[in-house]
């Protein structure tokens, strides 16, 4: 069902693109268009939620669907070119405001948090009561993990070209403990750490927690970290590890291409530099074919692998894993002494959910969910926001990088957001340094009901009102 909407949407879409269909018009009836292309009237309906998604559709109460051409010139935000040099890593006090509770008190297009629409909780609550009545082995500690579920883990990893056996997993408590455990494995507080810029605000934390410095390299929107911008700097400063997203990144969405990869790999292995690779967004691809990790061009047990079901399963199960490759029983000790073990529970209900098959088949349609999503909002932004707005292209993930014109804050507008009872992330959390003043990060991840509609129109008028006062 889910192919033939999508196909069908797809159809239409290239009958609006062709003028079959003009901007203005009216579709025929779901009745006329069931007839017309041979499928139920529910799957005629799904094809035309999809081209809403998109924007280019617009459903008038009463009165049908109406072809509307989004706004599809909005140019993508710039690669920022600054100097850099090594700071403290430093995380800003505001990323804790926007997990204080946010989605009850306001519209929540801050956090990097999917909501629960997009999420398989019926097939968790199953596999989590299956589980549940899996007798004393539930009580007990896991470390480094529950077999079975590092198994699991092992077969995935397979199939996206990284070589490991069971015995090379190690569960952890969410991407963000595997990173802290992966930095404290190789390095000393002090070192500096090469990480992409604009970068995840918890890779800021988890920098900071170990106390270490900075130095940030510049992404590009689409292509990702900057490898003639790292070389550089692993040519100027003593730089200890290397801590990127490579697949999808937040807050760019971008992806470094195969040949790419390759090339980060075997220059931070010629330089000795170990590269921690968080590869939490990997399985939300946009695309025909799920991209492979930089794991998979490791030859060395160089590159260790990050990675979580937080974006994909549930945030709130904590379940993370990672690859430490030949760093393994640093991290393994790194682990026990941090907490000892991830709590049995979700590792035997996720490793149930991987084993029967479910989260393969819930992926296939989540991903079209986030791409539509992602889509909708980005249209939505380009119409809504004033002349000047530029706005990422992701490839994969739910979050878009949002540039405003060069005098307009985004802080100052996350403040006056916040007034309204409308959560964004500012520009100046993704950084250690200020640069990213005149920017901000959304979250698509959420069902597209009118408040949220409301909300991305109102976020524009106060964009052109700053700019207007500016």
């Amino acid at each position: 069902m889910g192919m033939l909407y999508n196909h069908l949407a797809d159809q239409l879409q290239t009958l609006i693109h062709e003028g079959v269909y003009r901007e203005g018009e009216r579709l025929p009836g779901v009745r006329v268009l069931s007839r017309q292309f041979g499928v139920s009237v529910s799957t005629i309906l799904q094809a035309h939620q999809t081209l809403e998604g998109r924007g280019y559709l617009e459903a008038r109460e009463r009165s049908g669907y109406f072809v509307r051409l989004p706004r599809l010139d909005t140019p993508e935000p710039k690669m920022e070119l600054t100097r850099a040099e090594p700071m403290p890593a430093t995380a800003r006090e505001m990323a804790l405001e926007l997990c204080s509770d946010e989605r009850t008190r306001s519209v929540p297009l801050a956090a990097a948090i999917p909501h629960p629409d997009f999420l398989p909780v019926r097939q968790i609550q199953q596999a989590t009561l299956w589980a549940a009545r899996h007798g004393t082995e539930v009580l007990d500690y896991a470390f480094p993990g529950k077999a079975e579920f590092r198994r699991q883990i092992a077969q995935r990893m397979n199939g996206l070209g990284c070589l490991c056996t069971a015995d090379d997993v190690l569960t952890t408590n969410g991407a963000q403990e595997a990173m802290i455990l992966g930095l404290r494995s190789v390095t000393s507080p002090g070192d500096i750490v090469a990480i992409e810029s604009p970068c995840f605000p918890g890779i800021l934390q988890a920098l900071e927690v170990v106390g270490l410095q900075v130095i940030e390299i510049p992404s590009h929107p689409t292509d990702g970290l900057s490898l003639e911008g790292l070389q550089l700097a692993l040519e100027q400063w003593p730089v200890k590890a290397c801590l990127v997203v490579t697949n999808h990144s937040n807050p760019l969405g971008a992806k470094l291409s195969d040949e790419r990869k390759q090339a980060l790999v075997t220059m931070l292995n010629a330089a000795g530099v170990p590269l921690i690779d968080d590869d939490i967004y990997g399985d939300l691809y946009f695309g025909d074919h799920r991209p492979r990790p930089a794991k998979a061009f490791d030859r060395s047990g160089n590159v260790i692998y990050c990675s979580s079901f937080s974006k994909t399963i549930s945030p709130g199960l904590r379940l993370g894993w990672m690859l430490p490759g030949r760093y393994f029983p640093q991290a393994k000790q790194q682990k026990y002494f941090s907490n000892l073990a991830t709590a049995s529970l979700p590792q035997l209900a996720v490793s149930r959910f991987l084993e029967q098959g479910g989260y393969e088949r819930y992926l296939r349609v989540a991903r079209q969910q986030y791409r539509d999503a992602v889509e909708r909002m980005r249209v939505a932004v380009g119409h809504a926001f004033p002349e000047g707005t530029a706005v990422s292209r992701p490839q994969g993930g739910f979050v878009l990088w949002v540039q405003l014109p060069v005098n307009v804050s985004g802080t100052q507008l996350y403040r006056k957001a916040l007034e309204e009872g409308i959560n964004i992330a500012p520009g100046r959390m993704f950084s250690i340094s200020d640069k990213y003043e005149n920017y901000l990060r959304l979250n698509a991840a959420n069902p597209w009901t009118e408040r949220v509609e409301f909300a991305i129109r109102r976020l524009g008028t106060l964009a052109s009102e700053m700019l207007k006062g500016s």
